[in-house]
């Protein structure tokens, strides 16, 4: 393979060597004579050998091609930058006699940039020529290579990598700097910097005391009090005085001197966001494609208890494709409680769940972040960039939310302090003369609630549509639908440490207030067989703190995993006094009451039985089982019926002996039997 006439070819000999190749001989000549597959250079005469245009094959025979060899521009390209860089000595001798005026003196440039700038135009030779080989073999083939500079920039990087070149590594930036190449040769590649009168004139030790002064805040100084004090210093040390202040803050003001005393004087996060590089954004179009939460002051007063006038935070969460609040709560801090209800609300009003969730880094995010909340509702969630407002689309929502809407209302607070329009400050005269009417909290919530629906009705900005309208409208494939068993384990708590079901059921705490709970086998009837099974046994309990009527009881597994057991729901209270009790409630206690005692045999029967069948029961050696206490006659009566069969002579076994049994056994002795039994047997049923 290689370029003929800057056209990529591949050999006659590479397509059709070896057991498998990649076109069969026969095949191949066929195409060519058909003109399907073009030929560059004939066969034959010094050695040459034939070429055939790589673009023409077939794609299947391309695909063959590349499955053997590779790609080959690429593999052409690998080969290429194996070779070493030809340095561009006539470069290096315009850089050596390249002069600029320093203080007056003209002067040379240092080893290091020379090395530098020579290094830098002979990558840049090496970039132009395959640019323009590239764009040559476009044009024979007849088409555009939308990947051009593309791969410029990868040859770059390359070249990067071996010699250490500084050329741009940002495609449009290095596009640029071709292009000056191009046109003012090597003179576009030295810095603007160098010979520039207005920073040369002040020497690096008299920089360094002017910086010094300007970051000085004990005292501080104005600019006016740094050009005395620096002249004064300035006749002491021998450097050169200022002439004028209007220069000391050109040059203070100058983009490389600036950074240097900037934080100093405006303060970090001031220079931060000056300074540093912000990316260029794009919002989402789907709907839950990103989801914002955050909390801020709700602009409105309201009038508490006590008749004074207040504030009140809010938390809000929007889709930021949309600017739909879906959704919200109101209390007086931005802690973990009002973001669960915030985002709860915000997938009950969506349906679905979103795929990514922003933040800012606030306590109460990192508590619901290291509870798994947010990795349930979504598949990435992530804080924004501590102390960058500008990061956070949803900052820029408030304020238009603010403006748009609730600066409609009388008791509106007003925007941010650092607000300088008056149309955005407060009325706090007016609104002082009338703190009797301002709305209560609740009045407040009402009052919100009206401002989310307004604004969630407004335009769009971007499409002129309702917001609530293009979130309703828009379908996000890759967001699951929300079912009941996703918002249980999404929004709904487990208990910290196992309760233990007793006697009374199971009890929680939650939030300082108790809860019990019981166990139902139908609706007003507790569930005794499992009871029986589980009392005493520990449970975890899952409860939606919004909804306590109903819980659900987990168990772990030996290898440590929660499973379910059943469902529970708050125990049926009764009266102590008879007076006050109901008709319904004296049914469930004599029901209760029946089931307690029917619990009671079958409990005695199980263990006399046990006993019975080991060996060890009382009656096995000359004693009585005592009667059990608080049982009326009949309760008694059942347990040694159903307790008879032990009571008659032991079994025989040996052969012998039940034959002489037999033999000594009449047909009225043996009819007395059959009664017996059939007796027994009724007994046990009952």
């Amino acid at each position: 393979m290689e370029y003929y006439k800057k056209i990529l070819c591949v050999t006659y000999e590479e397509l059709t060597c070896g057991s498998d190749p990649v076109i069969k001989e026969c095949t191949l000549k066929q195409n060519v004579a058909r003109k399907r597959i073009q030929k560059a250079l004939r066969g034959g005469g010094e050695g040459t050998q034939a070429l055939i245009v790589y673009a023409s094959l077939p794609d299947k025979y391309k695909a063959r091609f590349e499955a053997k060899y590779g790609d080959p521009a690429e593999c052409l390209k690998q080969e290429q930058m194996k070779k070493r860089l030809v340095i561009d000595t006539e470069a290096r001798d315009w850089y050596e006699a390249f002069e600029y005026d320093l203080n007056g003196v003209q002067t040379h440039l240092d080893e290091r940039l020379i090395d530098e700038y020579t290094l830098n135009a002979s990558v840049l030779n090496v970039l132009i020529s395959e640019q323009n080989d590239r764009v040559a073999l476009s044009k024979a083939l007849n088409n555009k290579r939308g990947d051009l500079w593309e791969i410029l920039l990868a040859t770059c990087e390359h070249l990067r990598e071996l010699h250490g070149h500084t050329l741009p590594a940002n495609a449009s930036r290095l596009r640029g700097k071709i292009a000056d190449y191009k046109r003012d040769g090597y003179l576009a590649l030295i810095s603007g910097k160098i010979g520039n009168r207005n920073t040369t004139k002040i020497t690096e030790d008299a920089g360094r005391q002017i910086i010094a002064l300007k970051r000085s805040r004990v005292p501080v100084l104005t600019d006016a009090q740094i050009f005395e004090e620096f002249n004064r210093i300035a006749d002491k040390k021998g450097w050169k005085p200022l002439k004028s202040e209007r220069s000391l803050r050109q040059w203070l003001n100058s983009p490389e001197i600036q950074p240097l005393w900037f934080d100093a004087v405006h303060g970090e996060r001031a220079a931060h966001q000056r300074f540093d590089r912000k990316h260029r954004t794009i919002l989402p179009t789907l709907r839950d494609s990103l989801w914002y939460g955050d909390g801020t002051k709700l602009n409105l007063y309201y009038r508490d208890e006590e008749g004074k006038m207040r504030t009140i935070n809010v938390y809000e969460v929007v889709d930021a494709a949309t600017e739909v609040l879906l959704g919200y709560y109101i209390g007086d801090n931005e802690d973990y409680i009002a973001q669960y209800h915030s985002y709860r609300m915000a997938v009950q009003t969506s349906g679905h769940k979103p795929y990514e969730i922003v933040y800012d880094n606030q306590g109460g995010h990192k508590k619901n972040a290291s509870q798994g909340l947010f990795s349930k509702i979504c598949r990435i969630h992530r804080p924004t960039a501590p102390y960058n407002g500008e990061s956070k689309t949803i900052e820029n929502l408030f304020y238009r939310f603010q403006s748009q809407v609730l600066h409609k209302h009388w008791n509106f607070t007003g925007q941010n302090i650092t607000t300088k329009k008056d149309i955005s400050r407060p009325n706090l005269e007016f609104i002082e003369a009338n703190v009797h009417q301002l709305p209560t909290l609740e009045e407040l919530k009402n009052q919100y609630a009206a401002a989310r629906k307004e604004w969630n009705e407004m335009p769009h900005p971007a499409t002129g549509r309702s917001r609530i309208e293009m979130y309703n409208e828009s379908v996000n494939p890759e967001t699951q639908t929300v079912g009941v068993h996703d918002f249980i384990d999404m929004f709904w708590f487990i208990t910290d440490k196992p309760s233990t079901f007793g006697t009374r059921g199971i009890e929680i705490t939650v939030r300082k207030q108790k809860y019990a709970y019981e166990v139902y086998s139908e609706p007003g009837t507790p569930d005794m067989e499992w009871r029986r099974q589980n009392t005493y046994k520990q449970f975890y309990v899952q409860y939606d703190p919004y909804e306590m009527t109903s819980v659900r009881l987990l168990f772990k597994d030996k290898a440590g995993n929660l499973r379910f057991a059943r469902v529970a729901e708050p125990p049926l209270v009764i009266h102590r006094a008879q007076q006050e009790q109901t008709a319904e409630e004296k049914r469930f206690i004599r029901q209760m009451q029946e089931a307690t005692t029917a619990e009671r045999v079958e409990r005695q029967v199980a263990g006399r039985e046990i006993e019975f069948d080991h060996g060890v029961a009382p009656e096995q050696h000359g004693l009585d089982t005592p009667n059990l206490k608080g049982l009326t006659k009949e309760a008694q009566r059942q347990i040694d019926k159903r307790m008879r069969r032990y009571s008659g002579k032991p079994e025989e076994y040996q052969l012998g002996r039940v034959t002489k049994s037999i033999s000594l056994t009449t047909f009225d002795q043996l009819e007395q039997e059959e009664e017996r039994d059939y007796r027994k047997i009724a007994g046990n049923k009952l």
